[in-house]
């Protein structure tokens, strides 16, 4: 991550771009900030003019009555300018408040989706706290970015823009000098932003995104963290990350440091340039008092907006750079996509065929699957054996098109799978995990995750049916009771039933059962063997086992070996084969029983 960090292109290249299209989705209230606040900023513009005819008026020797009449057209101008330039603001900033609402919104919605659509790889290599971290962090710099550009940055080069013509035309070598100025001061501070500070920033920002995931990865799984007594070796894990971070972000901050030292040293010497100038005109009698007032004012407008040019370009470029990994999430490929003109599949018996299937994950060279060829007729059950690696969770995985096959293809019910929806396929594929996963909200939520709009009745009867509703009815709210994160605070065996029941209730005509009896007590085994058995009842059933006694009455068994179905057939038939893969893992694993039963 911090490797990639390095490597990326300048972020201001692909920021600015990306964000320009999020303000013409809003052209609307796009021009109305602008205008507000560039108008506000054409108002400040005239205000030196109007002082500087106000000191001129009070000046001695003016006439009386004409004077009186000049000074109050004076302070007129500047009341009347500066009401226009407050209401003019007060619109610029009624309007950014929906503008930048809708954005951030857009922004955490279309990365949220994006995230979700992911590859399972993608998910595999990324902490979800770092990806957590990267979506809010860009969230919120979109809030100051568009405050950066439109509040300020583009009112200031207006203002420096328009004080430098208005002194030019007055007294040229001093419009000259305060161009000048200007011309040495912002491209130092643009060069000082992207060339200096924006590489180290982007630097802690991968350290601050990696902070993130290491306090998520420790907290997910505090339980080992408990169960080893290793609270004090993940507070030094954390400590070494953010001793990293700290240095990062410290050696960042002294870069805006200097900088900011730099900049007031420019701006030291246009002061003393500009004042040194008025006061030289006023002494050879070229400029009256009223014309140093304006000389002077105007200058300490653009040095005001000058000093704030500064400030915003740096906050333009801490913007962009905290942006800057939340666009790459737009970025990013999506791994497995949906074909043009997908369609829905509508499956209604079952029947699923891989056709000489080749298949390899990204980054290996041999495939994992080369000509495989499988036919599952519809309401078959049939359970996957072989040792870890051979191929068992890719061929589900490849099933629900989790990966793309590499050549050949896979049909269900006839129709090719890479040519319909993802959507459409996965919601009649009901999955039952090894370690189910549920959401930290009421186990009725749980249940009818597959079908949302089911009623309590028809949740009831799945969790009934799962041998769930029980030790359901027994929790203090019933189906109203927070599981909390990933379903900690339910026991294993009681995830198995819900999950379970979930699949009930999605009634999908093709189930997939990643062992869920493995590491379960008896009697829990019992109560999900019985509701597995009731589950399979009338589906295509694809059971990946690792106690053999899940598979002994299954109507098929393929046993894998380095990605080909080595031997297939009944319990009955393969176990009584000799020298047969099934045989010898079976009778492993019965000495492997034998032995745990002994020693109990």
């Amino acid at each position: 991550m911090i490797a990639d960090a390095k490597k990326r292109p300048a972020a201001i290249r692909v920021v600015i771009p990306f964000v320009f299209r999020h303000w013409l989705e809003q052209p609307r209230l796009a021009a109305i900030v602008a205008g507000g606040f560039l108008g506000a900023t054409v108002a400040d513009l005239f205000m030196p003019v109007f002082s500087g005819r106000l000191v001129d008026a009070l000046a001695p020797g003016a006439a009386h009555e004409v004077a009186r009449h000049d000074a109050f057209v004076a302070f007129g101008g500047i009341v009347a300018l500066g009401f226009v330039s407050i209401m003019l603001r007060i619109v610029g900033m009624q309007a950014i408040v929906p503008f930048t609402l809708r954005i951030m919104s857009d922004l955490a919605r279309d990365a949220f989706a994006r995230v979700q659509r992911f590859s399972t790889d993608w998910h595999a290599n990324s902490f979800a706290g770092s990806t957590v971290r990267k979506v809010t962090r860009g969230m919120w710099a979109i809030d100051l970015y568009n405050d950066t550009i439109l509040m300020a940055l583009l009112p200031s080069l207006m203002v420096l823009l328009g004080s430098m013509i208005l002194l030019g035309l007055h007294w040229t070598l001093l419009g000259l000098v305060a161009a000048v100025g200007a011309l040495v001061y912002v491209p130092m501070t643009v060069v000082f932003s992207t060339q200096y500070i924006a590489p180290v920033a982007r630097i802690s920002n991968a350290w601050d995104t990696k902070v993130g995931g290491t306090l998520a990865d420790a907290m997910t799984c505090n339980a080992v963290v408990k169960s080893f007594g290793a609270e004090a070796r993940e507070d030094e894990r954390l400590a070494r990350v953010l001793n990293r971070w700290s240095r990062r972000v410290n050696r960042t901050w002294l870069r805006y440091n200097y900088t900011n030292a730099a900049q007031l040293a420019v701006l030291l010497c246009l002061r003393g340039s500009v004042i040194g100038g008025a006061l030289l005109l006023w002494i050879l009698g070229r400029a009256t008092p009223g014309d140093v007032t304006y000389v002077l004012t105007s200058y300490y407008v653009i040095h005001a907006y000058l000093r704030d040019v500064g400030m915003h370009i740096n906050n333009l470029q801490r913007s962009v750079n905290d942006m800057e990994e939340l666009v790459a999430i737009h970025d990013e490929a999506i791994g497995v996509s949906d074909a043009v003109g997908a369609a829905p599949i509508h499956i209604a018996s079952g029947h699923v065929v891989f056709e000489d299937v080749t298949f390899h994950y990204g980054g290996h060279q041999t495939p994992l699957y080369t000509g495989l060829s499988v036919d599952i007729r519809a309401g078959e059950r049939v359970g996957l054996v072989g040792r870890s690696g051979s191929g068992k969770t890719t061929f589900v995985k490849l099933l629900q098109r989790l990966y793309d096959v590499s050549g050949g293809g896979i049909l269900i019910d006839g129709q090719n799978i890479a040519d319909v929806t993802q959507q459409s396929l996965r919601s009649q594929i009901a999955v039952v995990q090894q370690e189910p996963i549920l959401f930290h909200r009421s186990l009725a939520e749980n249940i009818a995750y597959g079908r949302p709009d089911a009623g309590e009745a028809a949740i009831e009867r799945a969790a009934r049916l799962a041998n769930a509703h029980d030790f359901i009815r027994r929790l203090p709210k019933g189906y109203g009771t927070l599981v909390g994160e990933r379903g900690v605070k339910l026991s294993g065996g009681e995830r198995q039933r819900v999950a379970l029941a979930r699949a009930f209730l999605a009634d999908a005509p093709i189930l997939i059962l990643d062992e869920a009896t493995s590491s379960l007590d008896s009697e829990s085994e019992a109560l999900i063997t019985e509701a597995m058995e009731r589950l399979m009842k009338g589906r295509t059933s694809i059971v990946i086992a690792h106690r053999f006694s899940t598979v002994r009455g299954l109507d098929r068994i393929l046993v894998f070996d380095h990605g080909r179905i080595a031997e297939q057939g009944t319990h009955a038939l393969l176990s009584r084969r000799s020298g047969g893969i099934y045989r010898s893992l079976f009778e492993r694993q019965a000495s492997e029983f034998m032995t745990s039963a002994a020693a109990g």
